[in-house]
């Protein structure tokens, strides 16, 4: 049941729901001690009541909230209360990229301008041990001056640390927003093969997603689909989406060479990580 409006969380207010998924809620709220706007996300009491999984919790909190990135959501603060545990993070005005991305797709050089923001905050991440394993565009926020923020470090993070422990109440998500019982976490239509396949994965996995999000931008449409889960993750295993030249023909060959490396099956046919792909696309904007 959503959290009513005016319930505190320590010293923090509620305002109003902002979205609900598998992995928790996220509300509105006002900080009263500094007088400032606030996201916050609340977790499922499966999480916040297993205490192994409240430890990784805190000491994953601790190593995300180092990353300070001007296209990284800040992680304010943590706590508990009522059996609840909940991070604090900046509040970000503006719109999911799956809401910005019209059916036509983006053009080139405004894709681009996203893709580099998107890169960076991988680089910086993957250069501090992270790996997001949840990168899609309804974690990446764009404000209405083309600021890139990449959300949801802290969930991902977390929600690696459940797959660890080998709960079965681990997650799958055909789409941005529906969730089964499985045992794979994350966003089947972005992630890597090898995490489709409960693999050991890397930086590299992050790069495969990032290439997902990058050709929805360009195409207009997901570079995975399918009429069931099965069927979904059949095509990340092992089939190639339709050539982005095909779709749009505006987008430069450089473009396309580089999504089409992030999408490689094999992670060593990929760029290592975020930092070697941010500066590939630099390249290819200048």
């Amino acid at each position: 049941m959503p959290l009513a409006q005016g319930i505190t969380l320590g010293p923090y207010e509620i305002q109003s729901l902002l979205g609900s998924g598998g992995m928790g809620e996220v509300y509105l709220a006002r900080d009263t001690r500094l007088q400032r706007t606030v996201a916050i996300k609340i977790l499922p009491s499966h999480l916040s009541s297993n205490p192994d999984l409240h430890a990784r919790f805190v000491q994953e909190a601790k190593s995300i909230s180092s990353l300070q990135h001007p296209n990284i959501c800040v992680l304010y603060d943590i706590g508990s209360q009522d059996g609840m545990d909940f991070m604090v993070m900046e509040y970000v005005a503006g719109k999911t990229l799956d809401r910005v991305i019209p059916k036509e797709g983006l053009l080139a050089n405004v894709a681009t301008k996203y893709a580099v923001q998107v890169a960076d905050a991988l680089a910086r991440a993957h250069a501090s041990g992270i790996v997001h394993r949840d990168l899609k565009p309804a974690n990446i926020m764009v404000d209405d001056s083309g600021v890139v923020k990449v959300l949801d470090f802290g969930l991902a993070k977390l929600a690696a640390a459940e797959s660890a422990t080998g709960d079965t109440d681990a997650t799958i998500a055909a789409t941005g927003t529906a969730t089964t019982p499985g045992m794979i976490v994350g966003t089947l239509a972005y992630m890597s093969p090898e995490q489709a396949e409960s693999k050991p994965f890397d930086a590299r996995s992050d790069v495969f997603s990032f290439g997902a999000v990058c050709y929805e931008m360009l195409a207009g449409i997901r570079a995975f689909d399918g009429d069931s889960s099965a069927a979904l993750l059949a095509a990340v295993m092992r089939d190639d989406p339709k050539p982005l030249g095909d779709l749009n023909r505006d987008v430069p060959p450089e473009l396309r060479r580089i999504v089409a490396r992030c999408l490689k099956k094999k992670p060593a046919d990929r760029y290592s990580s975020g930092t070697e792909l941010a500066q590939e696309l630099k390249s290819c904007r200048e």
